[in-house]
């Protein structure tokens, strides 16, 4: 299966699942560079948890949900008995920013969503939905027997992904007084910044499995590693990682300090870092050579996670169309 509970079991006995939440709450209370440091080594061991779906439903109930729903939720997600998720996608080849269908009426949700990352597993779900012509988040609780949930392929096999159909499910709505829009928009951006320091693990481990493998494999009597055109590969990969770091670093920078480009900021750090994981993921595949491709080495999946990581918050496209516009726009 795509998820190790006992894993997850214990992360949460270290605090882990709980980094960012209120200590009266139940969480650590810690800020964001602590969970950086922590999904950075997620990513670098392709740990089969939850731990980013989790982040992203408790996110959205601490920006917009009530004090009712913070009671409710946030201490079982800081301990990891809840694993939630957040399902704002609705068609495979959408990214789901821009139309949504799924309805909110009278306490009940209709509507289907797909594809939701880790969806096989959550207890609950932060959903965007529909609520009179205006774009709103509620909350479900994905056990209930209203709620169809069917595992769908995934190209990841450490990750799980779901389709979830709710017919009439009940669910809460999160603070009305909010805009939905505004918080759907800050817990994405959030979530990039977070998974960019995921890839940028998974890209250095990427680089240290070809670097190894270029110093143990002989050709011609040399180490492949010895070879110019080998030497450069793995330069470029270090600086694209560098550089992804860096925009990593300052987006967690400006999201710890209310810094005013962070919108900016967490666009440039996905981008860059989904450009370096795959990047890595695939020279790596190349440095192995035909064995890359084998179940004997991990090679292929970080390609596989690299792949998915770059599609999780919605196509790549859509990232670097912000960038430019909210750079153009000033939007800091």
């Amino acid at each position: 299966t795509p998820f190790d509970r006992e894993l997850w079991t214990g992360m949460a006995g270290m605090g882990w699942t709980g980094v960012t939440i209120a200590e009266e709450y139940g969480g650590l209370g810690f800020g964001y560079l602590e969970l950086a440091v922590i999904a950075e080594e997620i990513g670098r061991s392709l740990a089969p948890v939850p731990f980013s779906s989790s982040y992203l439903a408790a996110e959205a109930i601490k920006l917009g949900g009530s004090e009712e729903l913070k009671q409710k939720y946030l201490p079982g997600l800081a301990s990891g008995n809840l694993i939630g998720t957040f399902a704002f996608q609705e068609r495979v080849e959408h990214s789901g920013w821009s139309s949504f269908t799924t309805k909110y009426h009278n306490g009940k949700l209709q509507g289907l969503k797909i594809p939701v990352m880790d969806g096989d597993i959550a207890d609950i779900a932060v959903i965007s939905c529909d609520v009179g012509g205006r774009r709103a988040l509620a909350i479900a609780d994905l056990r209930d027997d209203s709620v169809s949930r069917q595992n769908i392929g995934a190209l990841d096999l450490t990750r799980g992904l779901a389709s979830l159909q709710f017919s009439e499910s009940p669910a809460m709505l999160l603070d009305q007084n909010t805009d939905g829009s505004d918080i759907f928009e800050d817990v994405l951006d959030r979530a990039a910044t977070l998974l960019a320091f995921e890839q940028i693990g998974g890209a250095e481990q990427c680089l240290h499995d070809a670097r190894d493998f270029a110093l143990e494999r002989y050709a011609f009597g040399r180490q492949v590693g010895s070879f110019q055109a080998i030497k450069h590969k793995l330069a470029d990969l270090f600086v694209e990682i560098e550089l992804a770091r860096s925009n990593a670093y300052y987006a967690i920078w400006a999201l710890t300090t209310g810094a005013s480009d962070f919108s900016v900021a967490t666009a440039a750090a996905h981008v860059g870092a989904c450009k370096a994981y795959r990047h890595c993921a695939q020279e790596c595949l190349h440095v192995h050579g035909g064995m890359g491709y084998t179940w004997e080495f991990d090679s292929h999946l970080f390609l596989r996670r690299a792949t998915v990581s770059g599609l999780m918050l919605g196509q790549i496209r859509h990232w670097k169309h912000a960038l430019v516009e909210r750079l153009t726009e000033g939007k800091h």
